[in-house]
């Protein structure tokens, strides 16, 4: 027998071994597996089987002849999109907001993870805990409400304005200026302390022993911060980082609906409101599917770029 062969026939029983192997294993770990198949099942249902409707951005998609039935036109919507100034001045917004809200609301959650881990006294770190936490549990028809009823021409904050300050009432949700800072601070107070979690679980995971030697070289608090809680949480929030730059092009679609009116229709419409009243509202469901399309591609491509550039630094990315 050739040496040839001899490889071959090696080879081909590693290739046995390893697929017997596998099988083995996976038999032997189907409980494990079975908890993992209802999420998967909605991974594929909900999120990959749907993939294909973005079929339609290559149509003149109709309702009345179907998927199949609806003709063809290529990039004929991308060309629309980028050659109408409705979609220009939308993606600015789009940006604006976001880059709003990754510099002022993203390093929210983390002070409030380092102020809560100084507090010492459980009772009452866990009482505020609980108080941080409540507005995620509140669905924004109510966030927007209680804003609604606050900020309103005849709300409290105005009327404290006009009675306490002698000052002229500020149309708070009709001045265009003021719909952004508003969308920031809303989303810091709904969902600020529930972010806290994954930054307080990355500080508990720093070795204790670390603080004791900190300590013994006589950093103070601060310091113990510094040097050893941030670089602590440092993969935590660079990872947080990346997911949310794939997410660049989502600003939020409910919020931003409901706080949308004729006065703040300019700056306030973004990519995700656009999409709905051209392909809802509108009915151009295959306009509406190309902007869908190339926010998800934008979306994926700076995904790829910054975890690339974290690498580089000598990060850790998400792959």
């Amino acid at each position: 027998m050739s040496a040839e062969l001899r490889a071959q026939e090696s080879s081909q029983r590693v290739i046995r071994k390893t697929k017997s192997t596998f099988f083995a294993r996976l038999w032997r770990e189907r409980f494990i597996h079975f908890l993992v198949l209802p999420g998967l099942l909605y991974f594929v249902i909900y999120k990959y089987i749907p993939m294909f409707g973005l079929l339609i951005a290559f149509q003149d998609y109709s309702v009345f002849t179907g998927f199949w039935g609806s003709e063809w036109v290529g990039f004929k919507h991308f060309i629309v999109m980028f050659n109408d100034k409705e979609v220009l001045r939308v993606l600015w917004n789009t940006l604006f907001l976001t880059f709003l809200q990754i510099l002022i609301a993203f390093p929210v959650p983390i002070l409030l993870a380092l102020m809560l881990n100084e507090i010492k006294y459980e009772p009452f770190k866990r009482v505020l805990q609980s108080i941080v936490y409540l507005p995620h549990f509140f669905s924004w028809v109510i966030v927007i409400g209680l804003v609604t009823l606050f900020l309103k021409s005849e709300g409290i904050v105005n009327k404290l304005i006009i009675d306490v300050f002698h000052m002229k009432g500020i149309s708070f949700l009709t001045e265009p200026s003021w719909f952004m800072p508003l969308i920031v601070l809303e989303g810091i107070w709904k969902e600020g302390g529930w972010s806290t979690i994954l930054f307080l679980a990355a500080i508990a995971g720093i070795n204790p022993q670390l603080y004791e030697a900190a300590i013994v070289d006589g950093a103070n608090r601060f310091r113990q911060i510094w040097h050893i809680t941030l670089p602590g949480i440092r993969t935590t929030v660079i990872l947080l980082l990346i997911l949310r730059m794939g997410n660049v092009l989502d600003s939020g679609f409910e919020q931003i609906f409901l706080m949308l009116n004729a006065f703040t229709m300019e700056v306030g419409n973004v990519l995700d409101t656009y999409v709905y009243f051209k392909g809802i509202q509108g009915s151009e469901f295959s306009f509406a599917a190309a902007v869908g399309l190339f926010k998800s591609i934008v979306g994926f491509i700076l995904l790829l770029l910054v975890n690339k550039l974290v690498k580089k630094l000598g990060g850790q990315g998400i792959f």
